[in-house]
């Protein structure tokens, strides 16, 4: 049985488990959210791969996913996981870059006045990715899936399985060390 184009993403998981070719939908709604995702985070050639490798992933464990949550964060968490996982196994640090347009990321991140400015007034898109690329990875991953990914704090909070308080204190040390790294290298 083919589930509606219309269905949520949650219905539509449900449904695979039992008919396994309405994964595909889900394959069709998230596959260049998840691809721009893990290359925002760091992986480069490799994106492809770990596309597939995270599709494979939430194929296997459908009949673990839990309908009452959200099928995006469930999937956006095997993907970071999967990502993660990847760069452990070949001791590889994230490059790349972490975001294409700078003005989109500044509207994103400009609620804090002082990141805004500071990054508007002296940084160019590539000074934002390498920056982005020289915090740490706890930071990088909250600032890229609220200020890049748009996720609201309890989706980051499902995929990163932390306290939702803490996404509000990772981000705000992530914006401090992103300031002061900006401020560092504008000297």
């Amino acid at each position: 049985m083919r589930m509606h184009e219309n269905a949520t993403d949650e219905e539509i998981a449900l449904s695979a488990r039992k008919y396994r070719q309405d994964f595909a939908i889900l394959v069709e709604r998230y596959q260049d959210k998840l691809l721009r995702y893990i290359r925002r985070i760091g992986a480069g050639e490799e994106a492809e791969d770990l596309l597939q490798e995270i599709f494979i992933n939430a194929f296997r464990y459908l009949n673990g996913f839990d309908p009452s949550l959200s099928f995006s964060s469930w999937i956006y968490r095997i993907a970071h996981n999967t990502t993660i996982s990847a760069y452990r196994k070949k001791k590889i640090r994230p490059h790349g870059n972490l975001i294409e347009d700078g003005d989109e990321f500044l509207a994103n991140i400009g609620t804090d006045e002082d990141i805004a400015t500071e990054l508007e007034t002296k940084c160019s898109v590539e000074e934002i990715n390498n920056a982005l690329l020289s915090i740490k990875q706890k930071y990088r991953d909250v600032v890229v899936l609220r200020y890049v990914e748009e996720l609201e704090y309890k989706e980051i909070s499902d995929v990163l399985k932390i306290p939702m308080g803490s996404v509000a204190s990772l981000l705000s040390r992530a914006k401090k060390n992103l300031k002061d790294e900006i401020s560092g290298k504008s000297k």
